[in-house]
């Protein structure tokens, strides 16, 4: 783990210290990339002989991003985008057009919302990324290192996320 990906993370733990605000994070960003994914899944691409997706074509930067900041929770996150991806060939596979343009729709708007409430009614401050809009990448290295610690692994990562002095709701 580099020193700017530490910067990072102890600058997002402070807009994320409620656990209630954490679990809305969870569903949030799933949501969110699944809305974001779910259309790019309508369209085939053949690469070097292989049959893949616009979708997984689009995600390769923000994985290879991931990657850089931390390798461990980088390979993990990339699991869940194959699961997240598979989930969304699967819908396109089978939902008409409109169905999955309304499903992304509501995806974004249940999304969206999960993060706001998290942070208006649970941290009660704005959402991190109106100050840094870097922190809308930081989400799922967030969740993921948050899932890490649960399991016990990453010891350096509970030292920023955990070891700062929760801030008292007034």
């Amino acid at each position: 783990m580099g020193s700017y990906f530490r910067r990072q993370l102890a600058d997002y733990v402070e807009y994320h210290r409620d656990p209630r605000n954490c679990a809305m994070h969870v569903f949030g960003i799933v949501f969110l990339f699944l809305a974001a994914v779910l259309p790019l899944s309508l369209w085939p691409i053949t690469i070097f002989g292989f049959q893949t997706s616009a979708a997984a074509i689009a995600v390769i930067p923000v994985l290879m991003y991931w990657f850089l900041l931390d390798f461990a929770l980088g390979a993990a996150i990339l699991a869940a985008a194959i699961m997240l991806l598979s989930v969304a060939a699967v819908i396109a596979s089978h939902a008409t057009t409109t169905s999955l343009w309304s499903l992304t729709a509501i995806l974004i708007v249940v999304g969206v919302a999960s993060q706001i409430i998290g942070h208006r009614v649970f941290e009660r401050r704005q959402p991190a990324l109106v100050d840094n809009p870097t922190h809308l990448l930081l989400g799922p290295m967030f969740v993921m290192a948050k899932l890490f610690i649960a399991l016990g692994f990453r010891r350096d990562l509970a030292l920023i996320i955990e070891d700062h002095p929760q801030v008292a709701a007034s």
